[in-house]
């Protein structure tokens, strides 16, 4: 079957776009009024995230990575009072994504380091965690790498202490968290083997492998042999995700390009491709008219 190819986010275009609020705006307020800004940024995300489903809908893209800043500040007790009456409304979204057959998938940011030194970012990261694995039971997406969390390895030279901290989360985190390599912290093996020691999937990034590495082109073999290597981490095969980016500058330039010029051969094997350029739906086109080795 040809891969699938997917919408990180928002679009190029104005058509998927989200607000936001920052904490300093937030706090200018009392509790109540927080509360009455918030409710009404979550019901207009919450109609924006329908509006993208109805885009991959009609376009025939089926995994959608929403934005880790989908609701600010849910993980607040006054982001979670405000959040109260949607739930509902929530609910009804992840099940059209449901029907729709359209996964969603969450990336949160760098601030999450599982095995940082410090006690304090630790607690910090589990929280962040939480709010998106509490984000994808409002959605009603199942706890599995099906509605997957990806995040990055964290602080380096840390391999087991990461083990051990993926062991400790709750399973609403533990069971969608799959972990992805990147250029400088920790390799393709490396993540490889923490995925193999945790039971996570491992979410492979083709443009970090070859930075990491210095290969010349993705037709080097060693990204053909990762690929299959992150797919043996996958509980469910046919659930394996990657990432694709090109180079902004150059080809190991870690900055990402507008398009995707170069895709790997052995990415035909890969069922499900986050794209991650900067042109977003205009890339995905692009990777279409191609090849049809790409839905």
């Amino acid at each position: 079957m040809p891969s699938q190819l997917g919408l990180v986010c928002i679009t190029h275009s104005q058509e998927v776009r989200y607000r936001t609020i920052t904490r300093t705006r937030l706090l200018q307020n009392d509790e109540a009024q927080q509360q009455a800004l918030l409710d009404a940024l979550y019901r207009d995300n919450l109609a924006r995230l329908d509006t993208a489903l109805a885009y991959c809908a009609a376009r025939n893209i089926a995994l959608y990575r929403m934005p880790s800043s989908l609701f600010p500040f849910y993980d607040t007790p006054v982001g979670r009072q405000a959040m109260t009456a949607l739930a509902d409304q929530v609910g009804q979204t992840g099940a059209r994504a449901t029907e729709l057959n359209i996964r969603l998938v969450m990336h949160p940011d760098q601030f999450v380091v599982l095995n940082s030194d410090s006690q304090t970012v630790v607690a910090n990261s589990i929280g962040i965690l939480q709010m998106h694995a509490d984000i994808m039971d409002l959605l009603r997406q199942p706890r599995s790498p099906w509605a997957l969390i990806e995040i990055h390895g964290g602080k380096s030279a840390r391999s087991q202490q990461l083990v051990e901290a993926i062991a400790r989360l709750p399973d609403p985190i533990r069971l969608r968290l799959g972990l992805e390599n990147d250029e400088y912290a920790y390799s393709g093996d490396e993540i490889h083997a923490i995925c193999m020691a945790a039971g996570v999937p491992m979410v492979f990034d083709a443009h970090h492998h070859i930075v990491h590495e210095g290969l010349p082109d993705y037709e080097h073999p060693d990204v053909a042999a990762m690929l299959a290597k992150a797919r043996a981490t996958w509980p469910d095969p046919s659930l394996q995700l990657v990432h694709i980016s090109n180079g902004r500058a150059a080809f190991n330039d870690r900055g990402h390009a507008d398009l995707i010029d170069v895709m790997p051969s052995s990415f035909e094997q890969a069922p499900w491709i986050e794209v991650e350029a900067k042109f977003k739906e205009d890339a995905i086109e692009k990777l279409r008219q191609a090849s049809a080795a790409y839905a």
